[in-house]
């Protein structure tokens, strides 16, 4: 008796917990900062929990320009360099995000969108967000005859991918009954 197959997990069965999330963050978050800025401006006043958004804001702004122009400049220098740039392109990414957390008025995003931009603790957020990024975008590698490699090998990129080894369409020729097919320009 063969066993069923597991059944297939598609985009929107996969995602269900996002919209409930996103639901109770957009009603959370906002409570969690009012309650946030009242709980400072009990203990400094409401003066100095205004002057503190303010300072807050100044120096969030000063960090993302002066970031933010440190990463631009180490993407120039791999791009320039022939180098792929991947971490820069995370911290370029993280100094955005930080830096859209820092625009909403309060201290818990504020906090939270600084330790994005800091230098010294970005690294940490890089790693949580190379772990995300590499779990939604590589793919199992197809093993097998199926990945023109033999047993044992594949290209890593799923079906479909197979650096023009598999099997053919009209987009994209591969081998067919004629043999494989070998791009190249013809030289006298």
């Amino acid at each position: 008796m063969s066993q069923p197959a597991a059944p297939r997990r598609t985009p929107s069965r996969r995602r269900r917990w996002v919209r409930p999330v996103l639901a109770a963050a957009f009603v959370l978050v906002p409570l969690v900062e009012i309650w946030a800025i009242l709980q400072v401006g009990q203990l400094v006043g409401p003066w100095w929990t205004i002057a503190l958004l303010v300072l807050d804001s100044m120096i969030g702004a000063w960090l993302i320009k002066r970031e933010g122009g440190r990463a631009w400049q180490a993407l120039r220098q791999a791009l320039q360099g022939g180098k792929m740039p991947a971490r820069e392109l995370a911290d370029a990414a993280l100094i955005l995000i930080g830096g859209t957390l820092m625009l909403s008025p309060g201290f818990v995003l504020d906090i939270a969108g600084i330790l994005l931009i800091l230098p010294f603790t970005r690294p940490m957020a890089r790693r949580l967000l190379t772990r995300v990024v590499e779990r939604r975008l590589v793919a199992v590698p197809e093993f097998g005859a199926g990945s023109g490699f033999g047993t044992g090998f594949g290209t890593g990129f799923g079906p479909g991918f197979d650096a023009g080894f598999g099997a053919g369409n009209a987009d994209r020729p591969g081998p067919g009954p004629e043999g494989p097919i070998v791009r190249g320009d013809v030289v006298d």
